[in-house]
Formats: C-alpha cells, sequence, structure tokens
C-alpha cells in the first residue's frame, strides 16, 4: 500500500527527516521531534510534540497507531501519555505526541530526536450483533490474573 504523508513544516526533509523504517525488519516509522528548540521534560510532565507531518490513510481498512520507543522508555522513563495513539482514517491533522516523564529526573528532548514510532495496521469494523447471552469457554469471565500471575 501507499501511503500519502505531507509536510506541515518546512524543517520536514531538511532538518527533520520525514518518518522512516530504522532497520529492513521495523514493523513501525521513527517520528522525530519537529521541534525549533530543545524541550525540557520535566519528572511527571506531559507534553505534546508535533512530528511535523499528516498522513491520508487509503480508507477506513486501515489505522495508523503511535508507539513509544522502547529505548526511551527503558533508558529515560519518557513514555506515551496516552499509552497507544490512535490516527484514524479520515484524520488529516498533523501527528502529534503526548510523552510523559515517568522518571524523577528532567530528560530533554532535542529537534529531530525519534520520540516514537508509526505503524500502520488493518482495522476490522465489525457489525455489533445484541444477544442475550455469550457462548461459555473454559475461561468464562475470569479476568485480571485468572490464569495465573
Amino acid at each position: 500500500m501507499e501511503l500519502k504523508i505531507k509536510a506541515v513544516s518546512p524543517h520536514i526533509g531538511d532538518s527533520i527527516p520525514f518518518p522512516f523504517y530504522a532497520s529492513a525488519g521495523a514493523a513501525g516509522m521513527d517520528l522525530s521531534a519537529c521541534i525549533d528548540a530543545p524541550v525540557t521534560l520535566e519528572p511527571h510532565q506531559i507534553v505534546r510534540i508535533p512530528t511535523g507531518v499528516a498522513i491520508a490513510l487509503p480508507s477506513a481498512e486501515y489505522v495508523a497507531l503511535v508507539f513509544a520507543r522502547s529505548g526511551l522508555g527503558i533508558k529515560h522513563g519518557v513514555a506515551l501519555a496516552n499509552g497507544v495513539g490512535v490516527i484514524d482514517s479520515d484524520y488529516r491533522g498533523e501527528i502529534q505526541v503526548g510523552l510523559i516523564n515517568q522518571s524523577d529526573t528532567p530528560y530533554t528532548i532535542e529537534p529531530g530526536e525519534r520520540v516514537a514510532q508509526l505503524a500502520v495496521m488493518p482495522v476490522v469494523q465489525p457489525t455489533l450483533v445484541p444477544v442475550d447471552t455469550l457462548d461459555e469457554t473454559e475461561r468464562g469471565a475470569g479476568g485480571f490474573g485468572s490464569t495465573g500471575k
């Protein structure tokens, strides 16, 4: 599939790269911080970082998901504030990344730094069928921790 992408900042393609796959086997494209100056993320602070790009998914059969970069989370405690970002097929605005510093140490985001990753996946929009009962399974309604630790 082709993904249409638009630079919404003059820095994209110049000092800030378009999203890119960091390796041949990467599932997600790295998104970079499209900022003019470093942004210091204080402990437990949430900031919104622009990426300088907008996309056009081809149809409602696709979604783009924004995920954290594992290195930022494990090494620095910086993660997505909303867990996973959802870019719906009809959204055409700039992709922005909400980051939270979960550590007790300030972290500075540099212009062009890779701050998240974007993966495009298929979507199924099922037809809901209201019923009075659901089929039984061995697990049943067992929830959190019901299958072990």
